[in-house]
């Protein structure tokens, strides 16, 4: 077991989170991660109102007694949403623990303050995290280029996004984005990161409710299938290359305008092929990860592989060492 502060504040046995997915963050994968002994978001929008997020919390803690959150995302989307009942319904509820993203969390935070819930808040730039840090989160986890969804528009890899961070903050940083197995684990450790956030490579598991065949196809993939989508609306997205990215991409580079692809970038699309398994039928999120997933495990085999192989690769590390006398 590896202790350290994102473990103490979450309650939870790994350093080892399972980020917000729309669709995909469900009870049956949240359940197994949390008993895996990591920490598994609930995707609150993926649910269609807030009493379907209350019935889904319930539906969890049928399934487990571990600690687990809840991802409330704040983007703006064609159908408005009612992120504030969200919320509400998050502390109703008694859950403890909220993975806030894309918009600042401050609006949000006298409600979570008042009912002590701790708030991990997504970043993906320095600046972004040292304002979450200011309006009072527990901890933010600071997505690098790598990741799959909204990386922003820095281009910042984590190679260098999370020293970058760690010099800036104080509070805990959770690693996200191109982190897989073991290595990804501990290198997130060395580079000044308490643990570490993954939404790709959770998909792929056994536990994780969509069909087989997008989990095949994300094995079958190598690090050079995604797309990054709408970047000069700039409000980029990397997803899975497929022949509708590639026409988002090919349309907007040719100047088109967001009412150009919006039929095609359409979120219901994506839940097509995440239920049917037709993974052309729209498009759907990924990140560079897919190019070191190569099975599909159970949740529990993932997360227990990928501590042994982070203290095997921790240990290795500081063989190489020698102090000089």
């Amino acid at each position: 077991m590896m202790s350290n502060r994102v473990t103490e504040l979450f309650g939870v046995d790994h350093p080892i989170v399972q980020g917000g997915m729309q669709w995909v963050g469900r009870a049956e994968l949240v359940s197994a991660v949390a008993n895996a002994g990591a920490l598994g978001m609930i995707t609150a929008l993926t649910q269609p109102t807030p009493a379907d997020l209350r019935t889904e919390i319930a539906r969890c803690r049928d399934m487990t007694d571990k600690p687990f959150g809840v991802n409330l995302t704040v983007l703006p989307s064609i159908r408005p949403m009612p992120h504030r009942e969200y919320a509400e319904t998050i502390v109703d509820c008694g859950i403890k623990i909220v993975e806030t993203a894309g918009s600042s969390p401050e609006p949000f935070m006298d409600l979570f303050n008042e009912a002590g819930v701790k708030v991990i808040h997504k970043c993906t730039s320095v600046r972004h995290a040292a304002k979450a840090q200011q309006v009072g989160v527990a901890a933010v986890s600071v997505d690098g280029f790598e990741c799959a969804g909204h990386p922003g528009e820095d281009d910042v890899p984590n190679l260098v996004l999370i020293p970058a961070a760690r010099e800036a903050l104080n509070i805990p940083i959770i690693a996200s984005g191109g982190i897989g197995n073991g290595r990804g684990l501990a290198a997130a450790l060395m580079l000044g990161a308490e643990g570490v956030n993954m939404g790709t490579r959770f998909m792929c598991t056994v536990e994780a409710p969509i069909h087989d065949n997008v989990k095949k196809a994300m094995v079958e993939s190598t690090e050079l299938q995604t797309d990054l989508i709408l970047r000069t609306l700039r409000n980029t997205a990397r997803v899975a290359k497929n022949s509708v990215s590639q026409s988002v991409v090919r349309i907007l580079q040719e100047g088109g305008q967001f009412e150009d692809v919006r039929e095609l970038v359409a979120g219901a699309r994506g839940r097509t092929v995440y239920e049917t398994g037709d993974v052309e039928a729209g498009i759907w999120t990924a990140g560079l990860v897919v190019g070191l997933i190569h099975d599909i495990p159970t949740t529990s085999e993932l997360v227990t592989r990928m501590v042994a192989e982070a203290e095997q690769m921790i240990a290795r590390a500081a063989a190489m060492v020698t102090v000089a006398a």
